[in-house]
């Protein structure tokens, strides 16, 4: 689906493995955003695919827990359940819980982040060497009928989050990209 839709991927930042799960922060664009961060697990992180959904989201489209998905209700009691089965994924180093902290689809030209109280729980319950990716996704078509997808990604662990919280360290990330973006792309 990639190919076909998409006229150029670029995948740009460092992963050292450490062995351990990986937990990816993405921004929340579009419809394709899971397709995108699984070609980048199929490509540089292989861990078997996990993603947080809205629950009626979910239900519209049950056919995605087939692949990975689970539900979170907002505004509900069973949040705890979700974001405690996200912390058990997470303690076993085959996977890889995608989640999109601002809870809802945003335009791509919304650069002010704001997240869901639930991702810094589960940032602080768990392990300190837990990966954790930080992935801004962006698309530009310039002269192509078809975009192209850059994929940007920075590789940090749990444990650099204690000094600063994890939407901070994500909205300084992704006005990195964007400028990187520009330059690169100009």
């Amino acid at each position: 689906m990639i190919s076909r839709n998409f006229n150029t991927v670029a995948i740009n930042g460092q992963f050292s493995d450490n062995k351990t799960a990986v937990l990816v922060i993405a921004n929340h664009v579009s419809w394709w955003d899971g397709f995108w961060v699984e070609y980048l697990n199929q490509q540089i992180l292989h861990r078997r695919f996990h993603f947080m959904m809205l629950e009626d989201q979910l239900k519209k489209h049950w056919y995605f827990q087939f692949t990975g998905g689970f539900s979170v209700k907002k505004q509900s009691r069973s949040i705890i359940n979700s974001l405690q089965y996200s912390i058990e994924l997470l303690k076993h180093p085959a996977n890889l819980v995608l989640m999109f902290p601002q809870g809802k689809i945003h335009s791509m030209h919304n650069h002010n982040f704001r997240f869901e109280k639930g991702i810094e729980k589960i940032v602080s319950e768990i392990s300190p060497d837990t990966q954790i990716l930080l992935v801004a996704n962006l698309i530009d078509y310039f002269s192509a009928p078809k975009p192209g997808l850059y994929i940007y990604f920075k590789s940090l662990t749990a444990k650099d989050f204690v000094a600063s919280g994890i939407e901070t360290e994500y909205q300084k990330f992704f006005t990195e990209v964007v400028q990187m973006h520009k330059i690169k792309t100009s």
